[in-house]
């Protein structure tokens, strides 16, 4: 992955790189990656700011460096001012949600983009960042099998070097299918503290991930032991939300259902689907499922830092 200073200046015509997150790049501290969509297109303003502000404010007081990523006047930020994420959160699904396809052409016109977990990824990897803390990745949708609706954020967990720290995949997902998918694509999937991949609003899912790690340091090493070996793609690691914001599955399953269905009738499609989802199954649940996404990206954020932290102590 390269460093800062191995940024050729041709990647500096598109990367911007906050100051803050440059110099702790090279002083080779701890910096962990967040998501913008999450902002533009996961919760209502001003949640979304105020949600930013204070995961970002989790991670320093964790010990690293936030970088909120987006694609700003066709730029593609690694850290982003409060004034921006206030941009992104008041302009909300006006915001384009960028995935790796619509890189180039919101580039080129100098446009605004949210990244998603794929671009996320990208631009965290062209920038050294080697962390980064989301609240759930995309996967297999439930009816692939006919609609072939499988998020680009598993193919990027097959190719870009960065460990992904998430609540497990959506549960709005086919889980089997996305762990299988992931399987194919070499993808290792960490259970942090647990054996069980977490399901995003509940911490169960019925399903088994590749190993338990029960440490920061243990992840970090894992992490490493990738990356100086030399093989492609990044890494999984599943957290699941808090115990007392955990929803019951039954409850949170009952819900999904009912939002896939008006999906279905309503014929969403594509990279609109996700947010419709979450959109509905908020309303249904009268506002729980916001609270425990909230809570869910903290911990997130929390166990990133630390990971961040070991990751970097290590490489002195």
């Amino acid at each position: 992955m390269p460093s800062q200073s191995k940024i050729s200046n041709k990647m500096n015509k598109y990367l911007s790189i906050s100051q803050e997150v440059k110099e702790a790049l090279e002083a080779g501290r701890p910096v962990v990656a967040l998501e913008s969509t999450i902002i533009s297109h996961g919760m209502p303003y001003p949640q979304n700011v105020e949600t930013a502000l204070k995961v970002e404010q989790t991670i320093r007081d964790n010990g690293a460096v936030p970088a909120t990523i987006a694609i700003i006047g066709g730029k593609l930020k690694a850290g982003c001012t409060p004034e921006e994420i206030e941009y992104l959160g008041k302009k909300g699904q006006a915001v384009t949600k960028a995935s790796r396809r619509d890189l180039p052409v919101l580039i080129a016109r100098g446009e605004d983009g949210a990244t998603t977990v794929t671009t996320t990824m990208i631009i965290a990897a062209m920038a050294g960042i080697k962390v980064f803390a989301t609240g759930g990745i995309g996967g297999v949708h439930r009816g692939a099998e006919t609609t072939m609706d499988i998020s680009a954020d598993l193919e990027e967990l097959a190719q870009t070097p960065v460990m992904v720290i998430c609540a497990g995949a959506k549960s709005i997902l086919d889980l089997g299918l996305t762990l299988e998918y992931l399987e194919t694509k070499g993808v290792p999937v960490i259970g942090y503290g647990t054996e069980e991949l977490p399901a995003f609003y509940t911490r169960r899912s019925g399903f088994k991930v590749d190993y338990r790690i029960d440490t920061p340091e243990e992840l970090a090493a894992a992490f490493r032991a990738k990356l100086e070996m030399g093989l492609a793609g990044g890494m999984l690691v599943t957290n699941p939300i808090p115990e007392e914001y955990s929803l019951d599955p039954n409850y949170i399953n009952e819900a999904i259902d009912k939002a896939i269905k008006k999906s279905v009738e309503l014929g969403i499609k594509g990279k609109a689907t996700t947010p419709f989802l979450l959109a509905e199954i908020k309303d249904i649940t009268g506002g729980n499922s916001l609270d425990a996404n909230i809570q869910l990206v903290l911990n997130n954020a929390r166990l990133a830092a630390r990971t961040a932290v070991c990751l970097s102590n290590k490489n002195d």
